[in-house]
């Protein structure tokens, strides 16, 4: 139950990835015969796939290595390539590090980054979004969906907003892609970044979503080489990875309109039997605009790391797959001024395609009973010195 971290691969993208790691081996820029032919057949067609999920026209994706590369590439290339007009990026503060070291490494260029804060539920407020935008602003990064707490920003309201603004909105819909409907026409959106090993793909491969109309958005490149992926991305394509991630997002197609259904069943499920049985949990972020398949939740009197520990027979995690091996609070908890000893005690479950019902009941039980045996160990006086344990201090 961590398929925030990452999915197993679907045994259908599997099947269509194979025969491109065996005889259809060729190198899709290869455009003399037939290998090349049918590699940059494959990847076309992965085009269309990715870009019908999201609404966009097949050209106006660009294949990365994944999510990292596309984050950097929006936010670094639409920067580098309006240094000269303005310097103003607006991001919020709990987005993935991906958005955030982008962010960081452009204000040791010179440029002016504000890094909005969240509500207590998570959520980004709008009237202080609008009042942040200035003349000089460029570019604007907010994630879809948060990698921990699964909170579902206000996309549409913000892109409606940066249109009118004449100002770029790039979102990381990496955690949302295949849970929510998402319509880049819609809502505006000038960049989005996805990752096929989030949607069942496989790792290694990825997407930009980079607006194509009049006048189309320009990006500098941030790596050199062959000019590949219209001069966007140069580097020989990953076919394999790329067929992969286009029949993920085939698959996310056809079952966005019951999937999210099943997994807000389940979610809910845990969560109240979890919730049911134990006192002092508290639920972190909104869960009214919340992705059907998170649940990141507090205990009280318990630090997550020996949770972990105890729980080798379930996976989850304290918080991004990034920051996992910490023991530092988590900074999207923070953000949401969380008592430390609350965000201490955090837990990021995320169902999937494959959990069942049988497996939240275990996950239930298995919870219950770490937390509370975690909770009497740590109101039992030291063996040494009698003096409180760490749970008491």
């Amino acid at each position: 139950m961590d398929h925030h971290a990452t999915t197993p691969l679907d045994s259908r993208v599997l099947e269509a990835m194979l025969p491109y790691l065996t005889e259809k081996f060729g190198n899709p820029a290869s455009c003399t015969h037939r290998y090349g032919w049918d590699a940059q057949a494959a990847v076309e067609k992965a085009r269309k796939q990715v870009a019908e999920l999201i609404g966009a026209k097949a050209e106006e994706i660009i294949f990365t290595s994944g999510a990292t590369e596309s984050d950097n590439l929006a936010i670094k290339g639409v920067a580098r390539t309006n240094r000269e007009r303005s310097n103003h990026i607006i991001t919020l503060a709990i987005e993935h590090h991906a958005v955030l070291d982008s962010c960081r490494r452009l204000e040791q260029e010179g440029f002016n980054v504000t890094y909005l804060p969240v509500r207590a539920d998570g959520l980004l407020d709008l009237a202080e979004f609008e009042n942040a935008l200035t003349g000089r602003t460029i570019l604007v990064s907010v994630m879809a969906a948060n990698n921990e707490i699964g909170v579902i920003e206000p996309i549409r309201a913000i892109g409606r907003v940066c249109r009118d603004r004449g100002v770029l909105f790039h979102t990381d819909a990496v955690q949302a892609i295949g849970k929510v409907e998402i319509n880049v026409e819609a809502m505006n959106i000038d960049l989005l970044s996805i990752s096929a090993h989030k949607i069942y793909g496989p790792k290694g491969a990825g997407a930009l979503y980079v607006r194509q109309d009049d006048p189309r958005l320009k990006l500098t490149p941030i790596l050199d080489g062959g000019g590949h992926e219209r001069g966007f991305r140069s580097g020989t394509l990953n076919v394999p990875g790329l067929v992969g991630l286009g029949k993920a997002c085939e698959i996310c197609l056809q079952e966005i309109s019951r999937e999210p259904d099943r997994l807000r069943v389940l979610r809910d499920r845990l969560k109240d039997g979890i919730l049911s049985q134990l006192e002092g949990v508290h639920i972190n972020g909104s869960m009214e605009q919340r992705l059907p398949n998170n649940l990141n939740l507090s205990f009280a009197g318990m630090e997550a790391e020996s949770f972990l520990m105890a729980l080798k027979d379930v996976a989850v995690s304290s918080g991004s797959a990034c920051t996992s091996a910490t023991d530092s609070p988590s900074y999207v908890l923070r953000a949401l001024g969380l008592p430390e000893e609350l965000a201490l005690g955090s837990v990021r479950f995320g169902l999937g395609r494959c959990n069942t019902t049988e497996e939240v009941d275990f996950v239930i039980d298995r919870v219950v009973e770490t937390v509370k045996g975690l909770r009497e160990l740590s109101f039992l006086p030291e063996a040494a010195a009698g003096e409180p344990s760490r749970g008491d201090a």
